[in-house]
């Protein structure tokens, strides 16, 4: 079955390179962006499109099916195989990011950008009765 548009857990998004990301959201689909599961058991009509009028922003077509697909099981296997590597290193890159982004914040720290001064006490004033 092609890719359900009308489903709501499918999402497609287009980039200004031209690339166009269709998907579910759900990760229920191994053959995206060309199939859904025959009978997916999380499929759902998504209610908010009903009765809209689309204008030119419309879901790009789907790309061409690869002749082999449905026959085997290779390309979900690949599709697969690339979400474990971005997704073992996601986590790494976090780290570096939250790493830059605390190093940052010492560093402004340090040079009293963050609306204190390190290393210098303030002065209590005290109260004229």
């Amino acid at each position: 079955m092609p890719m359900r548009q009308e489903c709501k857990h499918f999402e497609s998004r287009s980039y200004p390179n031209g690339d166009t990301v269709r998907k579910c959201n759900l990760d229920l689909a191994p053959e995206a962006p060309w199939r859904c599961p025959e009978d997916c058991p999380s499929f759902g009509r998504r209610m908010v499109d009903v009765n809209w009028s689309h204008g030119t922003l419309v879901t790009p077509a789907t790309p061409e099916e690869p002749k082999s697909l449905g026959e085997d099981d290779s390309i979900a296997a690949l599709l697969d195989s690339v979400e474990d590597i971005v997704n073992a290193v996601g986590p790494q890159m976090r780290a570096e990011v939250d790493d830059e982004n605390k190093k940052a914040t010492k560093k402004a720290a340090r040079r009293g950008r963050l609306g204190r001064v390190v290393g210098k006490k303030k002065k209590k004033r005290k109260r004229k009765k």
